[in-house]
């Protein structure tokens, strides 16, 4: 059912892109005239078919991504990180053996001095 739903998915999904690319421009921002329709029907027609083909391929292609995401997650239980028990026994972090245990005061430098690179000319 799902492979069914999902190859309906990719029809209309291309069926939408090439109703959308049949539209003409309104703007004029592609460069392209859009006068290549002239024969196939009047303009108000076209626009009028094509604005409501796009709305319900539009609308189709919704329904069939809310039903394949329902499908997909039919079988699965809900869960919840804060639920799930660690996999296994859970060990405290060990130091560093290469970091140093000295103290942090408030006087203690955070970086150790180091001089600084003569500058360049």
């Amino acid at each position: 059912m799902i492979v069914l739903l999902f190859v309906v998915h990719v029809v209309i999904a291309i069926a939408l892109v090439g109703v959308v690319l049949l539209q003409k421009s309104e703007g004029g921002a592609l460069g392209m005239g859009g006068g290549g329709m002239s024969g196939f029907m009047t303009g108000r027609s076209t626009a009028n078919l094509l604005t409501r083909t796009t709305a319900v391929l539009a609308a189709l292609f919704f329904l069939t991504s809310i039903f394949l995401v329902m499908l997909s997650n039919a079988g699965r239980a809900p869960r919840s990180m804060v639920d799930e028990a660690p996999p296994g026994p859970v060990a405290p972090l060990a130091p560093s053996p290469a970091a140093p245990q000295v103290p942090i005061t408030p006087t203690t430098p955070l970086l150790p001095a180091q001089p600084s690179p003569p500058l360049a000319r």
